[in-house]
């Protein structure tokens, strides 16, 4: 079973009090994945989502012919799958391990019913996960307009950081 100071240490829960965290805990359980293993398929039926302990999952993108675009890398502390909250809960893009993985998995229902049992609790729930979003919306903004800067600054660029298209996670 998931404790209370177990989800303490992830960054994006810190800020959650003894109660919010021991009734998150209840909510999660501990799961291993070998790498390879895709944790979600675009298009099908949102019904969880992660906290990463360890490894890497690249989050990627289905194109027809081909195969699916990884379009970032999560690790350590990461969140993965926020679908699960908004209509029509389905993936909007899809997850493999690309090395082993160990997380924390939520049960998207479950997560729902303390959510309805507790509207301040799914307040704030719906807070960090919007965070996580907002976090990977600007990281999104700043891999386009390093794709499409002036060639002549490319030379100038950094290496990609973490979660850029290019770097490890």
């Amino acid at each position: 079973m998931t404790t209370a100071e177990e989800l303490s240490a992830f960054a994006p829960l810190a800020s959650l009090d003894r109660g919010k965290l021991d009734t998150l805990a209840r909510a999660g359980r501990s799961v291993r994945y070998s790498a390879g293993q895709r944790l979600i398929t675009e298009g099908r039926r949102a019904d969880r989502c992660w906290l990463l302990r360890s490894g890497c999952v690249a989050v990627d993108a289905a194109l027809p012919g081909r195969d699916p675009f990884v379009v970032q890398t999560l690790g350590p502390g990461e969140l993965l799958g926020w679908s699960w909250l908004v209509p029509p809960y389905r993936w909007h893009f899809g997850a493999v391990t690309t090395e082993p993985v160990e997380a924390i998995e939520f049960d998207a229902a479950r997560l729902a019913d303390i959510a309805d049992a507790d509207p301040k609790f799914g307040y704030t729930l719906t807070l960090l996960l919007f965070e996580a979003l907002v976090e990977r919306l600007q990281a999104t903004r700043a891999r386009l307009l390093n794709l499409y800067r002036n060639p002549g600054e490319a030379a100038t660029a950094a290496a990609p950081r973490r979660g850029e298209i290019g770097g490890r996670w």
